[in-house]
């Protein structure tokens, strides 16, 4: 162990069951640093990562080999009594979903009080003082206020605050970030991250940053392990990782996101550099010109019209019901073939308008004409019909499946209620046709849905989707949970389907990367209102908004 260094691991492997998921690694985190680890859904970056603190599962992993020394003590031979000692006080973590990781019945300041009460000698009104001095270190809003608040009463941006709070309560040596922004808006996002790093350069404490975005590492880590498969395949300086890398797995990292600057017709997956087969055909602006001029000479195939959307919310058994306006006086016009890219942070109304258009919460004022028909007039038995030819695509595949009914049949069954084709057989055998076109084999036909990976399983609900042949379907963060690549290969399937069927697309996302990649029009909403609209490139190079600035400026850019 050198003597910059706090913490190293030295030829690590792990196994799940007969499956070695992390092989034979080493590497050495140095004091006062950030060391970002990057890699996909399976690559063993959070695995290796908890092995540090022994929180792996004891039944069904195992240690083969291999050391985690920390402070001249080696972590793999250390008993539950001694890891209870120095997590949380030594080494900290924070995790990806901080409604999982809170007690719902615990205020947030009792939480982050608990921690300092069991490691340090505060007595209990210095710990509370000590609370509301972490929660104003960390930025959060009148924080004598949200000390005494419940988790679901606050935002997830302010619940991770409230999880970094906990982390650094102790002043660990060790901080472990394990995806902690992957669920937030790209402005809370930005915020975490410049938060994270100022509480390093104030504490000196070493950061393990684990990610599945290299662009989002370039913002933070001082320098960085790409990992794939359970190895690592390269190590080096931020700098010199996006400027020279040097194994074609990093190569795509970098290369499947879509850029702001150039309109690949194909997105490259891992797949595709590993194969050394890029595909480099860059739609140009006159390309993108007369599609524009065929779409928008059409009569648009929805219209959207003053529609507002209320709720009351009551906040006691005496206080009158207050209204609160989630979509208000929204108006845009869709056409047939379109992509209109639907951005916001979360809570600015855009899944509240998506679910108005789909009729699944009805809109309190205004019309939506579907080819002229106003839709919001329409009786059950006539939505009923109506959801034909307008569909959506969920965020979370796996909950919109249900986990008893083999995906075959799960595909089959919008077609048996809509009554589609007049067999079993010839149902059968288009569902066959949909799973080779969302790039899935006849073998999957009788799988269930726990069989497949997260990338498989959103093919899964996109072929669902367009077993009913839709006219115009609502992506609703389809692709937020997804790792880069795979994200690549779905959204280069959804531009495939849109050519084929002449699908039109209503594209909900806070990543304003994808989707500026995908959309021909952008709106931007803010608070329930429309910010901008307009064409995505103007938008993107000519903001006019300020709010719409700070989503561009917010999207992390790489170097």
């Amino acid at each position: 162990m050198t003597e910059s260094s706090i913490l190293k691991i030295e030829n690590l492997s792990i196994s799940f069951g007969n499956n070695k998921v992390i092989n034979n690694i080493s590497y050495a985190l140095n004091k006062n640093e950030i060391l970002g680890i990057v890699g996909e859904s399976g690559s063993g970056k959070s695995v290796s990562s908890l092995a540090i603190l022994g929180l792996l599962p004891k039944t069904i992993s195992k240690i083969n080999q291999g050391a985690i020394i920390y402070n001249g003590n080696d972590l793999t031979q250390f008993t539950p009594k001694e890891f209870q000692k120095i997590r949380g006080s030594k080494i900290a973590m924070i995790f990806q979903e901080p409604m999982s990781s809170l007690n719902p019945s615990m205020t947030c300041g009792k939480q982050v009080q608990e921690i300092l009460l069991q490691h340090t000698s505060l007595k209990k009104k210095e710990a509370q003082i000590e609370t509301t001095t972490l929660f104003e270190k960390v930025k959060l809003p009148d924080v004598k206020v949200t000390y005494n608040k419940y988790p679901h009463e606050i935002s997830g941006g302010q619940k991770q605050r409230v999880m970094i709070a906990m982390a650094i309560a102790c002043k660990p040596d060790i901080l472990i970030a394990d995806e902690p922004t992957t669920a937030l808006d790209a402005t809370v996002q930005k915020d975490i991250i410049k938060l994270l790093k100022e509480l390093q350069a104030e504490t000196k404490m070493s950061i393990i940053f684990i990610t599945h975005d290299l662009a989002l590492i370039s913002e933070i880590a001082d320098r960085v392990l790409v990992m794939y498969k359970g190895q690592i395949v390269e190590e080096n300086s931020v700098l010199n990782i996006f400027k020279n890398p040097q194994h074609n797995y990093t190569k795509a990292l970098i290369n499947s996101r879509p850029t702001l600057t150039a309109r690949l017709k194909t997105l490259p997956t891992i797949q595709d550099f590993l194969g050394g087969v890029i595909a480099k055909e860059i739609i140009t602006d006159k390309q993108r010109e007369q599609k524009h001029d065929i779409l928008y000479s059409k009569p648009p195939i929805l219209e959207v019209i003053n529609v507002e959307k209320e709720y009351l919310s009551k906040s006691g058994i005496f206080t009158k019901a207050q209204s609160f306006k989630a979509v208000d006086n929204v108006s845009f016009k869709l056409y047939k073939g379109e992509t209109l890219g639907l951005v916001g942070e979360s809570g600015c109304g855009k899944s509240t308008l998506g679910n108005a258009i789909l009729q699944l919460d009805k809109a309190t004022s205004g019309k939506i004409l579907y080819n002229g028909i106003d839709i919001t007039k329409l009786s059950k038995n006539e939505i009923r019909k109506l959801r034909k030819d307008i569909q959506i695509i969920f965020q979370d595949p796996y909950s919109s499946l249900n986990p008893r009914i083999a995906v075959g049949e799960a595909i089959m069954e919008p077609m048996k209620v809509h009554k589609l084709y007049s067999s079993e057989t010839e149902r059968k055998e288009k569902v066959i046709d949909i799973l080779n076109k969302v790039g899935l084999s006849e073998d999957y036909y009788n799988r269930y849905p726990h069989e497949f990976s997260g990338g498989q399983r959103q093919r899964i609900g996109i072929a669902r989707t367009i077993a009913l042949q839709p006219k115009l379907i609502v992506c609703d963060e389809s692709v937020s949970a997804l790792d880069i690549s795979v994200q690549a290969q779905v959204l280069n399937l959804l531009n495939e389907l849109k050519e084929t069927f002449e699908f039109t697309y209503i594209f909900i996302s806070h990543d304003l990367a994808v989707v500026k990649y995908m959309s021909d029009q952008l709106l931007v909403m803010n608070k329930g209102k429309i910010e901008e609209l307009d064409d995505a490139d103007v938008i993107y190079n000519h903001p006019k908004k300020e709010y719409t600035k700070k989503l561009i400026h917010a999207i992390p850019k790489g170097l």
